[in-house]
């Protein structure tokens, strides 16, 4: 029952070969690495006005414009960055491996946990603004607006849980539709004021004062604005999610994602100061403009509509480049294995999971409400954008290969200007809840220090020397087949297998090949060690190990009479802290409990204890 429910909401289970079908060309692959930073523009705007407006009154809308284009130079900036970082870096991994690679490991897993933060907060923030624009048109929700954000998660989760090709469909066309309708928005509502003479009236009641602009209360506008510029490394951290050739394709979204952002914030931006829209907590400025552009209409409607899709999409692009991310920190050993190992559907399913529970969390505790989250927001992406862009700043440097100054200028300068907007993020925002985020990145980094800690413990007290070899063969006078399952080769294999080898000499080493580069390491390992009993491979396309195992019992190659007895001797490694658990796969436990009500089978498991 559960699986025909499974199969319902995430279709049927893709082979390992169709992976590359699931990659995503140019058109699709722009609304799905690129809402994030798209769907910014309905609220940066807005951000800066929260700051301008209580400050300095009614010259916040002059002032609003220098802010902006302040912002877009920004954006520009990193873009060109990220375009060397794409050329350096074909197979993804943003700002974790590029500081890991060229500053040291420190300053990869606080770029790491820096993403991870901004990731998880990119969906909590965008389902949030959706929700809002949703109750921005329809104000009799707004006591349902977290049950709102939670159903969206939800729907979000199921959505890329189906897999890269389905999300794409499935969440790239929205994105589309709001480009395509904030530009006509942006374009009729200049044409009505600079041609036909319109005389905007505010919707919201307009400060009664004026005041001059301080250098910290612009350096506290520009702050908030930068979340316009969050989701710009989406494309170099996914290029492994583009279809070949994967750079070029990135390269390209990224220049259409800087074009497609400046316009849009730019011009929604001028929009504002035109229009007067005052931010609040009822209504958004976005909704407002389109009701003074378009009146209470179709149009108005469809404003609030694509503007609640793609601020909902948005959290696709975490959707997207979270999982993916930390694969690549798990397969270095800093997060648990589980989150490098791909779904039925091949997506890293245990990483969406993840990122959708941590994301409700924060829903919950924020109540939904996109203002008190924001504070949070920028702070881990521009740590994160600092450290990429010190890091091509030192490849350069290192590497001094063709036009290597240029280069490392612009990377240079990209770093200088990222750590001053970080630093200027960190303590404008630090009471209003950066400090949060401030203290998670270093417990963070702490944890994924432990954690490979504790794999290269186990991974040293497995280690197989070339000079042990297995024990004699003692046979009794009952022989009997035995099969000794083996991923990798180790001590606790080695303990099994000679287990095995003291009960008979029928005796199978079967490897269930789920990638073809662990399986070569196997082969080639194998070889070195000369056990003398051949391997026996057996290819799982849907990535199940259990599978194969049951199959090739049950086939013609293995033929065994009605009074046969199968021992499958597991090897199993035993650690003694209780979160150790939580951080390896327990293999030998789901073969059992799937073999035991097998006639003719006998389980036999042999513990290996780590040490700690």
């Amino acid at each position: 029952m559960f699986d025909k429910i499974r199969n319902v909401l995430l279709g049927k289970s893709l082979k390992t070969e169709e992976l590359k079908s699931e990659k995503f060309n140019v058109f699709w692959g722009l609304p799905i690495l690129s809402s994030d930073a798209i769907s910014s523009v309905a609220y940066a705007g807005e951000e800066i006005l929260w700051i301008l407006v209580p400050a300095i009154g009614i010259m916040a809308f002059k002032n609003m414009l220098y802010v902006a284009l302040l912002i877009v130079l920004l954006l520009f900036i990193l873009m060109f960055s990220y375009r060397q970082t794409i050329d350096s870096y074909p197979k993804g991994g943003g700002s974790y491996i590029v500081a890991k690679d060229n500053i040291g490991v420190t300053p990869g897993l606080i770029a790491g946990s820096a993403l991870c933060i901004d990731y998880v907060l990119t969906v909590a923030v965008s389902v949030s603004a959706g929700a809002g624009a949703i109750t921005s048109a329809i104000p009799e929700l707004l006591h349902y607006k977290l049950i709102i954000c939670l159903i969206i998660v939800v729907i979000m989760t199921i959505g890329n849980l189906r897999g890269l090709k389905d999300s794409a469909k499935l969440f790239g066309i929205p994105t589309y539709l709001f480009i395509i309708s904030m530009i006509v928005m942006i374009v009729v509502g200049i044409v009505r004021v600079k041609v036909f003479g319109y005389v905007p009236k505010p919707l919201e009641v307009l400060p009664d004062f004026s005041g001059q602009i301080t250098f910290f209360v612009f350096l506290k506008a520009f702050a908030g604005g930068c979340t316009a510029v969050t989701g710009v490394e989406a494309v170099s951290d996914g290029i492994p999610n583009f279809e070949e050739p994967s750079q070029k394709n990135a390269k390209k979204v990224l220049l259409i994602l800087g074009c497609i952002a400046f316009v849009l914030f730019a011009g929604i931006s001028y929009l504002a100061t035109m229009y007067q829209a005052v931010p609040s907590l009822d209504r958004t400025v976005v909704s407002q403009i389109a009701l003074q552009v378009f009146g209470n209409g179709i149009m108005f409607y469809v404003i609030q509509a694509t503007t609640a899709l793609i601020l909902i999409m948005a959290a696709n692009t975490s959707y997207a480049d979270f999982p993916l991310l930390l694969s690549i920190i798990s397969k270095d050993g800093y997060a648990p294995r589980q989150l490098c190992k791909r779904g039925k559907r091949l997506s890293f399913s245990n990483g969406i999971l993840f990122l959708a529970v941590a994301a409700s969390i924060l829903l919950i505790h924020f109540k939904g409400e996109n203002h008190y989250l924001l504070p949070l927001y920028a702070v881990g992406v521009f740590i994160s954008f600092t450290l990429s862009q010190f890091g091509m700043f030192m490849r350069f440097v290192r590497g001094k290969q063709g036009n290597w100054k240029h280069k490392a200028f612009i990377s240079g300068f990209g770093a200088v200007i990222t750590c001053i907007t970080a630093i200027v993020i960190g303590v404008t925002k630090f009471v209003h809840g950066a400090w949060i985020v401030c203290l998670l990145i270093p417990i963070l980094v702490f944890i994924m220090m432990r954690i490979k800690k504790h794999y290269n413990k186990v991974a040293d007290s497995l280690r197989l020397p070339l000079d042990i070899k297995p024990k004699k063969m003692i046979y009794g006078a009952n022989r009997n087949y035995i099969i000794v399952p083996i991923d990798t080769l180790n001590k606790s294999f080695l303990k099994a297998l000679n287990y095995a080898r003291s009960l008979t000499e029928d005796i199978i080493i079967f490897h269930v090949s789920v990638d073809e580069e662990s399986t070569d390491k196997l082969k080639k390992r194998w070889e070195e060690y000369n056990v003398g009993i051949p391997l026996t491979i057996k290819r799982s396309p849907y990535r199940s190990l259990l599978g194969p195992l049951v199959k090739f019992i049950e086939s013609e190659e293995f033929v065994m009479g009605p009074n046969d007895t199968i021992t499958v001797v597991m090897p199993q490694f035993v650690v003694k802290k209780w979160w150790h658990h939580a951080l390896h796969n327990q293999t030998s436990l789901f073969v059992k409990s799937a073999l035991l009500n097998r006639r003719n089978i006998a389980l036999t498991t042999i513990p290996y204890i780590i040490d700690e």
